[in-house]
């Protein structure tokens, strides 16, 4: 067909082609090509619409997954998992160190507590993002969140502790974290300290006015 088209176009810019001339030049450049056969290469248009293959299905789950993801703002993306063995601690910048000894050694009494023990990963996710938001609401600033330690890197407990890492470091609510001290659980939970909310920050300032006053 390549060839069909320049032909035809030559010939237009001379004369009209009548359709004797048109057949034949279409005849001429067909030639030497062969009809599908009624097998394998020819295209089935009798057949409806297929069901979706389990790879399309796998797909929509995703693309589902991340619409919940852009819902809360916590992305379930991979993560590398934690030793079970090892502390974590973080503090964002512009928080004392001090503050972040205090936390690990429990001298922040949890004001609210959270378990995540063997509950799916979207639930976790889902429960951890609500109890930040209620309890930064609520002006608390100390939580506990118990999630479990494992016995290796790839067991369940120490997934969800390696999200919950993942998921307080996307929160602007929370100022640092440390592993739980032995009396609030140790490697198995996590202490979260919150920063004060805007409420809270105005209630010191005016505090702060009234003795100066």
């Amino acid at each position: 067909m390549s060839r069909f088209f320049p032909a035809m176009m030559s010939a237009a810019h001379s004369r009209e082609i009548t359709p004797d001339e048109a057949d034949a030049l279409f005849s001429r450049e067909m030639q030497g090509v062969a009809p599908l056969t009624r097998g394998k290469d020819r295209a089935d248009v009798a057949t409806g619409p297929r069901a979706p293959s389990e790879a399309q299905l796998a797909r929509r789950e995703e693309a589902q997954k991340a619409l919940g993801n852009e819902l809360d703002g916590l992305s379930d993306s991979y993560v590398e998992h934690l030793s079970p063995h090892d502390p974590v601690e973080y503090r964002r910048d512009g928080i004392q160190v001090g503050v972040l000894d205090r936390l690990r050694q429990g001298g922040y009494p949890p004001e609210a507590q959270l378990n995540l023990m063997r509950r799916p990963l979207i639930e976790c996710r889902r429960e951890v993002h609500r109890f930040i938001q209620d309890a930064w609401g609520s002006e608390l600033r100390s939580l506990l969140v118990i999630h479990g330690k494992g016995r290796d890197g790839e067991s369940h407990a120490a997934l969800i502790r390696s999200y919950l890492v993942h998921w307080l470091q996307q929160m602007p609510e929370v100022q640092a974290w440390s592993s739980a001290p032995q009396r609030h659980g140790g490697l198995g939970a996590t202490l979260v300290m919150l920063r004060k909310s805007r409420a809270a920050r105005d209630n010191n300032r005016e505090r702060h006015q009234k003795r100066r006053g």
